[in-house]
């Protein structure tokens, strides 16, 4: 399709329409309200279902029952309602249901503010519910990746059975970009599992209550092994400038697309810069941040938080490599021109691009 111009926070709608999502259940809350109102809009007109809930954590029950009846489902939120869903997640996960969960990141904690940030990483990557489960979780950068990654959720969520999080902060769900959406696909039948009121689907069982410890421990392994499938076959990432790279800027979202301004400046300077952003938070890109320790000499994540992405990158180098953390909080987004002056105070004496010519590389 042509591109057009649209606000994130629509065009996560218009996105999960043409992925076959006919049921969206909800409760508006800013930095992610126009996702609710669009959906109220939108969803009747392809002769879907919309419902606004009496609260979040009825809303999540409520995507429970909809992807219980094998239909493309989905809700949206930010941190405070995110955090009244957990339970629900947990849920969701232990009774194997796809769906889809758009968490557009506010301020925090407690009422936080309206700003972005991405102080929801632990809760949305860790699995804030209870029990042994993992949420799959895209981090898109643009509103472009936005849709690109609603529809790639949809199928992860079917093919794995499981909840996906679509994770952004609230500038992606606000801002305007052209955007070329694609083309609508047919809205898949119900699964063979769903109960679905039909004599043939009577006997299905939507569960997350096993009370025998000798059913409940297969069927925790069996989740177990499926997110080990995963981490194994869905990892995404984008790399630039790493092959040569002596520092390795890391951030996710937003603030991905600050660093690769921050790689451009300092590549300019004669420092040999790379980006790594990783576009599945889980699965989490480890096997690619470990082949670039092989010749890089740092790392430095850069995000909107007090530092939650950088514990995930030391555990994924495993001491290989220095990892410096650089954080921004409350609304506010790094500049690249302050996270450039980590960039050139270089402990670890890196060559510059010059330097590195000369020497063959």
């Amino acid at each position: 399709m042509e591109a057009q111009l649209f606000k994130g926070n629509e065009a996560v709608v218009k996105a999960a329409l043409l992925a076959g999502c006919r049921a969206f259940y909800g409760y508006p809350i800013t930095p992610a309200s126009e996702i609710a109102e669009t959906a109220a809009l939108d969803m009747p007109r392809v002769g879907g279902v919309f419902l606004q809930a009496e609260s979040e954590v009825a809303a999540i029950n409520m995507l429970y029952g909809g992807a219980a009846a094998g239909v493309r489902a989905m809700t949206a939120s930010s941190g405070p309602g995110i955090s009244l869903m957990q339970e629900g997640f947990s849920y969701l996960a232990g009774a194997e249901l796809p769906c889809v969960i758009v968490d557009m990141m506010r301020g925090g904690p407690g009422l936080g503010s309206i700003g972005p940030e991405q102080g929801d990483y632990f809760q949305i990557v860790k699995g804030g519910g209870h029990g042994c489960y993992r949420n799959l979780v895209l981090a898109p950068a643009s509103v472009q990746e936005l849709v690109d990654l609603t529809v790639v959720a949809f199928e992860l969520a079917d093919r794995y059975r499981n909840p996906v999080v679509v994770l952004a902060d609230g500038s992606i769900g606000q801002m305007m970009e052209p955007v070329a959406f694609p083309e609508p696909i047919p809205v898949p039948a119900a699964p063979a599992w769903a109960v679905t009121g039909t004599a043939a689907s009577r006997r299905n069982l939507v569960n997350s209550l096993h009370l025998d410890p000798d059913v409940l421990e297969p069927h925790i392994r069996g989740l177990e092994a499926k997110y080990r499938t995963a981490e194994g076959s869905e990892a995404r990432w984008d790399a630039w400038r790493v092959d040569d790279a002596d520092v390795v800027v890391v951030g996710y979202g937003i603030v991905g697309r600050v660093l690769r301004a921050v790689v451009e400046l300092a590549r300019r300077r004669g420092i040999r810069a790379g980006l790594l952003r990783p576009i599945t938070l889980y699965p989490f890109p480890t096997v690619e941040l470990r082949r670039l320790a092989a010749t890089a000499q740092r790392f430095l994540v850069v995000e909107m938080s007090t530092g939650q992405l950088v514990e995930d990158v030391r555990l994924a180098l495993e001491g290989a490599r220095p990892v410096e953390s650089y954080t921004r909080v409350g609304g506010n987004i790094p500049t690249a021109e302050e996270v450039l002056q980590l960039v050139e105070r270089d402990p670890a004496g890196a060559r510059t691009a010059a330097e590195g010519d000369a020497n063959g590389h």
